[in-house]
């Protein structure tokens, strides 16, 4: 049976990020390995039957792959810190790149230590990729305020095209087979796969580009209050930079005032710009008690941990030297243990072609964008 999650795309972007300030606050690899189980079952349990889904485990799969590659590099660079384990042949490097030495004395503390770092990494790789498999994108787009109206069209478009993309070069190979009776003929396959792709690629760009034209997208001029926007975004911009500038000559108090202006102008110019913006959202989906329930349960987990951590509790953090096993304390684990409140919540049924147009709105139809597009002013 294929379902359809039945909370908001920015609850779970609120989950993800308190799953990743967990991550970030408890950086022990026991706690790590629970945060990535928790969001495992998350995604087992509410993530509809799609490619965004099923990617899951490649993110991980890479996202441990990048780990073990820092801790090869971390191992191979890093010496002089505790017992070796064993000694690699080794050179040095030019002045030019660093004129370290590669190789050499492999210590056990710099590997131990290298591997819970990188294990942090996956940690919070884990809980953007359980984020990716289950929210909706293009309900997280039409969350976002007005004055982005012209950048969430774009990563709606983009993201809906590629796997579009994906479906199309798979039936072209389907249609070569059939041609040919289910025997691989390579003569000319590469061409015979391109011409089709391109040109149900173009079909969908040229439906889209009537779709936006014949709602007016774009055309209307910029309003006195988008222009007063560009002018704050200007002086924010400009704000943000003086700060900067003024944190490296050690100017504290002249680099907070410039920040909070900075900010200041940047909260008004999308005010600002999502004022100017008429905009409607077809069929929103409304907040409910769970979403509310999920929101909240999800950010008391970083809140214990930080309570944990203000308090001095060790078990927090782990160090490979002196080598010792990962202490646990009640308050950090019963902190995460709120993260597995979309657990509570039981998944809605739903059949399996409503269920990919949903994660993939544009990829079928240039009409899946209508919604956005049609609510831009004529």
């Amino acid at each position: 049976m294929h379902t359809r999650t039945p909370l908001h795309a920015v609850t779970w972007l609120i989950w993800a990020l308190a799953a990743a300030f967990t991550v970030q606050l408890a950086p022990s690899p026991v706690y790590v390995a629970v945060v990535i189980g928790i969001c495992a079952l998350v995604v087992e349990m509410h993530a509809p039957r799609t490619a965004f889904s099923r990617a899951f485990p490649i993110i991980l799969s890479l996202a441990v792959a990048f780990g073990l590659l820092r801790v090869l590099l971390t191992a191979l660079t890093s010496h002089g810190i505790g017992d070796v384990w064993f000694t690699l042949p080794s050179f040095e490097l030019p002045r030019v790149l660093g004129g370290f030495t590669v190789g050499g004395t492999i210590e056990g503390p710099v590997v131990l230590q290298a591997s819970a770092e990188a294990f942090v990494i996956v940690g919070v790789i884990a809980a953007f990729g359980a984020f990716n498999a289950l929210a909706s994108h293009y309900e997280l787009v039409q969350s976002a305020p007005r004055a982005f109206h012209e950048l969430g069209l774009v990563v709606t478009v983009g993201i809906a095209f590629v796997p579009s993309t994906i479906l199309s070069i798979q039936a072209a190979r389907e249609a070569d087979k059939a041609r040919t009776g289910g025997r691989v003929v390579r003569r000319g396959r590469l061409l015979r796969l391109v011409i089709p792709v391109l040109e149900s690629g173009l079909e969908r760009a040229v439906a889209l580009a009537e779709s936006m034209d014949s709602r007016g997208f774009a055309r209307s001029t910029a309003a006195r209050a988008e222009q007063a926007s560009a002018w704050c975004g200007l002086g924010a911009l400009v704000a943000l930079g003086g700060a900067f500038v003024a944190l490296i000559g050690r100017a504290d108090a002249a680099a907070l005032g410039l920040s909070i202006a900075g900010s200041a102008l940047l909260v008004f110019a999308v005010f600002l710009a999502s004022r100017a913006t008429e905009r409607m959202r077809y069929r929103p989906r409304p907040l409910t008690g769970a979403d509310w329930t999920v929101r909240g349960a999800s950010l008391l987990a970083p809140i214990a941990v930080g309570i944990a951590a203000v308090a001095g509790d060790s078990s927090l953090v782990w160090v490979a030297q002196p080598l010792a096993w990962p202490s646990v304390s009640v308050l950090p684990v019963v902190g995460i243990l709120f993260l597995l409140a979309p657990m509570l919540v039981r998944p809605i049924a739903a059949d399996r072609d409503a269920d990919e147009i949903a994660a993939h709105p544009v990829a079928r139809t240039a009409p899946g964008v209508g919604a956005l597009i049609g609510s831009k002013p004529q």
